[in-house]
């Protein structure tokens, strides 16, 4: 009997914790992405800049570097099956920069950005910030 009990008892919890990933899996919720694009690409885009002007010998590199990839993958996300969104100019500029520095943390996770990267990511990130603020 008390080996039915335990077995009923591992179902159970089972069952609660499937429950509980399938709601979190389905909450909506994006971290620190809100849905508003021109609010979100803004803070994108000064997070990342912030994060590769990070001196190669600063202890919260790797740190700064998985938040980026995380807030790179949650952006992208969220903006690049939206229509109205993916078209824009911005979105366009603001993937390009995205996408190369993207690149680069999976392919070489423990080398700082290279300066000629750092600079195209920079003026990229930038002029998707400008285009985002007057609606481009």
């Amino acid at each position: 009997m008390a080996a039915g009990w335990r077995r009923l008892q591992a179902a159970v919890v089972a069952i609660c914790l499937s429950l509980s990933l399938l709601l979190t899996a389905c909450s909506g919720s994006s971290g620190p992405i809100s849905g508003n694009y021109v609010e979100d690409t803004i803070a994108t885009a000064d997070s990342l800049l912030a994060t590769i002007a990070l001196s190669s010998d600063d202890p919260g590199r790797s740190e700064a570097e998985t938040q980026a990839r995380t807030l790179i993958n949650d952006y992208m996300a969220r903006y690049r099956p939206q229509r109205q969104v993916n078209g824009l100019a911005s979105f366009t500029t603001m993937q390009t920069a995205l996408n190369s520095l993207a690149g680069h943390y999976a392919n070489y996770p423990n080398r700082p950005v290279p300066d000629a990267l750092r600079e195209r990511v920079s003026k990229e990130l930038r002029k998707a910030e400008t285009g985002v603020s007057r609606g481009a």
